[in-house]
C-alpha cells in the first residue's frame, strides 16, 4: 500500500509517498480501507517537533522506524475485521480518530474497534473525515463549562479554522450568544457558521474590550492566563485547545492557586482523548444540524502541499485528504 513517511523535522522533502505493507488487524482491530484524512494542528506539531514533548515521544533528532507516519483523521470502510471485533462488520463505512497510532495518510490502517463509529450516512467521505478530531475537541470545550444556556456569552479564539467553525456551531445550536476571533481573511467564514460579533485579534485584544464571557474556548492561545482569565464572566470557564507548553504549565499554576482561594472562574485543558463525543457529533450529523467547513481537498501524493498550505495559517475551516485505494 503507499503512505506517506516522512525522516526529519520540518523538511516538506521528506515527505514522500512509498509503498510500505498493508497492516495486519490484531484481535480486537479492524483493517480499514482510509477514502479520505484530514490535516489537524497536531499533524503540523509532530511533522515540525513541536512542541518538544513530540521529540521525546518520536524521535529527538528526527522521528524513529515506526513513528514516520502522520494523519489522524480517517473515514474508510472496513475490511477485515480481527477475530474479537463485535461492533463492525467487513463493507460498514467509518470514520475516527486514530491519534494513538497516526497513519491516516495512507491507503489503509488498522485500528482498534473502539476508536471508530459508522460513518455518518448523509456525509461523504472527505466530509466525514474531518469531524473527529476538531468536531470532538470543539464539544470537548463546551462541555467543560457544563451545560450551556441561552443566556450564555461564549467566545472562541481562533474561530475561523476546524475546531472553530465546530465549535461555533455547537454553542449556537445551545442558543448561546457567539463571538469569533480570528484573523481578518477568516472573519467571513466565521460569520457564515453562526457567530453573532466577530472580532479581528490584529485589530482588537478581547481581553481588554471590558466585556466578559461565560466560557471562552480558545484554539489559538497567545496571551497570559491571567488576560484570560480577567476575560471570564464570575462563575465563569476557560478552555484550553490550543496553546505553547508554557501556557499549560501556566494554566496548571494558576488553577492550583484557584483551589487555594476558592476562585470560581475555572481555567481548564482540554485532553479527554480523542473519539470521546463523537458519537453525539455523528447524530447532530445526520439531523442536519452540524455541517463541516472544507477549504481545501487534496489527494494523497499532494500532502507536502496540504501541510504547506495549512502552515501559512490562510485556510478556513477544514483541509481535506482524498484517498484513492
Amino acid at each position: 500500500m503507499k503512505a506517506i513517511i516522512f525522516t526529519r523535522y520540518g523538511r516538506s522533502d521528506s515527505l514522500e509517498l512509498k509503498e510500505v505493507p498493508k497492516p495486519e488487524p490484531k484481535d480486537h482491530e479492524l483493517l480499514i480501507r482510509i477514502h479520505a484524512s484530514s490535516v489537524n494542528s497536531w499533524d503540523w506539531e509532530f511533522f515540525n517537533g513541536t512542541p518538544f514533548i513530540n521529540r521525546i515521544m518520536f524521535g529527538l533528532l528526527r522521528p524513529r522506524p515506526g513513528k514516520q507516519r502522520l494523519g489522524a483523521d480517517i473515514a474508510g470502510t472496513v475490511e477485515a475485521i480481527g477475530r474479537q471485533v463485535t461492533r463492525f462488520q467487513p463493507g460498514d463505512e467509518v470514520f475516527g480518530d486514530l491519534w494513538d497510532n497516526w497513519g491516516g495518510f495512507a491507503e489503509y490502517a488498522s485500528a482498534h474497534e473502539s476508536s471508530l463509529e459508522l460513518k455518518p450516512a448523509n456525509l461523504t467521505f472527505e466530509e466525514a473525515a474531518t469531524v473527529p478530531q476538531a468536531g470532538v475537541l470543539a464539544l470537548q470545550g463546551l462541555r467543560k463549562a457544563g451545560q450551556i444556556q441561552p443566556v450564555h456569552k461564549v467566545l472562541i479564539n481562533g474561530a475561523g479554522g476546524g475546531v472553530g467553525t465546530f465549535a461555533i456551531q455547537l454553542a449556537k445550536l445551545y442558543g448561546a450568544e457567539v463571538t469569533g476571533v480570528d484573523a481578518s481573511h477568516k472573519l467571513d467564514i466565521v460569520r457564515s457558521v453562526g457567530a453573532d460579533h466577530i472580532i479581528d485579534y490584529a485589530q482588537e485584544d478581547f481581553t481588554r474590550t471590558g466585556k466578559r464571557y461565560d466560557l471562552i474556548i480558545d484554539c489559538q492561545n497567545f496571551r497570559s492566563m491571567l488576560n484570560n482569565r480577567h476575560a471570564l464572566r464570575p462563575g465563569g470557564t476557560y478552555a484550553m485547545i490550543g496553546g505553547s507548553i508554557p501556557r499549560v504549565y501556566q494554566l496548571w499554576f494558576l488553577s492550583f492557586i484557584a483551589s487555594l482561594t476558592h476562585e470560581d472562574r475555572k481555567l481548564c485543558l482540554v485532553a479527554e482523548g480523542p473519539n470521546k463525543g463523537l458519537t453525539d457529533l455523528k447524530e447532530l450529523m445526520e439531523a442536519g444540524k452540524l455541517i463541516p467547513v472544507i477549504d481545501r481537498t487534496y489527494s494523497l501524493s499532494e500532502v507536502p502541499e496540504a501541510l504547506r498550505y495549512f502552515g501559512e495559517g490562510r485556510h478556513k475551516g477544514k483541509i481535506a485528504i482524498t484517498i484513492k485505494s
